[in-house]
């Protein structure tokens, strides 16, 4: 018999960037110990192929095209969420991008303001509606909830032509710690998750390229890619009772690479 807090019948997961990669990865996690999962993404069609297979894993699973990037799209999406689901348990900021390799004195303000849309801007209207449902639902006696942010091994090391988007990681580990300061009192819990150099479509430029092959990953103590399932189980931890006293956490998975 498994250990029951790791079962989630009854807790609803959003996940934003849920149709693919990280994301996708965690929504496969959470749907297979048996909670509901909502996935956001930007294309339609790979919602579409992502509910497919969700839908045959979890129990109740549902799919809607949301840009993080306006809050009266997220506030909608989240709206919905609530009225197909009844709640939100969890909610994974996970939905990214990436910068253009620039040279930092050669950015435009266009590419910094595009990158902090998303990536900060997107976390922050995604955690305000979340969190001020979960704080209602506590005024009402029914404590507890997640935040989980998906920030980058960027956030505590130096990535060259890429200060734009280190930038928007490293404040999103501050707002968590912030986050999950405000709201244990309500029970909820707040943490980040710091991903490696893992296989994604955001990451297979530098796979491609043999120099950053060779380079990387002799780094790599595991001496091998992450991959998105490895983002399942700490996923269902969080989301778990198992983690109810265990906040302001950064967990860092990059298979050794910062440590060696």
């Amino acid at each position: 018999m498994p250990f029951a807090p790791f079962d989630l019948t009854g807790k609803v997961a959003v996940i934003t960037g849920g149709n693919g990669g990280i994301g996708l990865g965690m929504a496969r996690g959470l749907a297979a110990a048996g909670a509901e999962v909502s996935i956001w993404g930007t294309r339609a069609d790979k919602n579409a192929v992502a509910l497919a297979e969700l839908e045959q894993i979890g129990p109740r699973v549902s799919a809607l095209v949301c840009d993080v990037a306006s809050e009266t799209d997220v506030e909608r999406c989240m709206q919905i969420t609530l009225a197909t689901h009844g709640r939100i348990d969890g909610c994974f900021a996970n939905a990214g991008i990436g910068g253009r390799g620039t040279r930092f004195d050669e950015t435009t303000d266009e590419e910094w303001q595009r990158i902090l849309a998303v990536n900060l801007d997107g976390v922050f209207y995604t955690f305000k509606h979340a969190a001020r449902h979960m704080r209602e639902r506590a005024e009402h006696g029914d404590l507890g909830g997640r935040l989980i942010g998906t920030a980058s091994l960027a956030a505590i090391s130096g990535q060259a032509r890429g200060e734009h988007y280190a930038a928007t990681k490293g404040g999103l580990v501050a707002m968590i710690k912030a986050l999950a300061v405000e709201y244990a009192r309500y029970g909820v819990t707040a943490h980040t998750l710091l991903p490696g150099w893992i296989e994604t479509a955001m990451t297979e430029g530098s796979f491609n390229n043999p120099k950053f092959v060779e380079n990387v990953m002799k780094r790599v103590p595991m001496r091998r890619w992450g991959q998105p399932e490895d983002f399942a189980g700490i996923a269902v931890y969080i989301m778990s009772d198992a983690s109810a006293y265990h906040t302001a956490e950064t967990f860092l998975i990059d298979g050794g690479y910062f440590a060696f």
